[in-house]
């Protein structure tokens, strides 16, 4: 596979000094055990380093940014941040899954599009940034592609809390959540869900986990919501 690693580049926008640093990060371990490499030249060590970089960098800018929030407050805010679906996203903003080196299998079962995949090939590619370059760019990557859109990342994280926290407060009925769509093999199952209040459908959802499609069947219902009956008492 070809993999143009200068466009990668030039979309993070960050030059890599040792280009064998970024090729590693993005190096998966199917693709290591498919070509019978040592466990050490797939991805999962950056992804180790980068995971407590991106701790420690969103720890520091939410401390500074919310000065008044204690710290349950900020570890339920940094999650919203730094957990896999908001890195996953991340991932497919910068087109992250189009430059990794997959395993057969894993190329045949949609992993440039597993969230799972991603979104440590995120924390590995901030991992090779470190390395490469100190700490200034991996902050500079960091607050460019992840402490960005907070409220909203936020409101994704909480959605289904929030969804049944509306719903209590102007009485508006029952939540359910229906399983509509089920496709794919086991190992590779996307499931769809309908967020529904007494019977009514109010936000639809897709994940790889009944529990994400619900997630974000709660997200679209509250944004949908927002121009509707359901919370005309609430401002944006």
């Amino acid at each position: 596979m070809s993999v143009n690693l200068k466009e990668l580049e030039t979309v993070i926008g960050y030059k890599f000094a040792s280009r064998q640093l970024l090729t590693h990060a993005l190096t998966h371990s199917s693709y290591t055990n498919d070509r019978k490499m040592d466990k050490s030249m797939c991805n999962e060590r950056l992804e180790f380093l980068g995971d407590a970089i991106l701790e420690m960098i969103s720890s520091e800018h939410l401390y500074n940014l919310y000065p008044d929030k204690a710290e349950g407050e900020l570890t339920k805010l940094r999650a919203s941040l730094v957990s896999e679906k908001p890195l996953a996203n991340v991932a497919a903003g910068i087109g992250l899954g189009k430059y990794l080196f997959l395993g057969h299998g894993e190329e045949r079962t949609g992993g440039r599009t597993r969230d799972s995949v991603t979104s440590d090939a995120v924390e590995a590619l901030l991992g090779a940034i470190y390395l490469d370059g100190g700490m200034e760019p991996a902050k500079k990557f960091v607050q460019t592609f992840i402490l960005n859109d907070i409220e909203n990342k936020q409101l994704f994280h909480d959605s289904k809390t929030l969804l049944q926290e509306l719903i209590q407060k102007y009485h508006k009925g029952t939540l359910k959540y229906e399983l509509v769509k089920e496709e794919g093999p086991d190992h590779d199952k996307s499931y769809g869900m309908n967020a529904m209040i007494d019977g009514q459908i109010v936000g639809y959802g897709e994940g790889r986990t009944k529990k994400a499609a619900e997630q974000e069947a709660a997200y679209n219902a509250i944004k949908s919501v927002k121009d509707h009956s359901l919370n005309s008492g609430i401002s944006d």
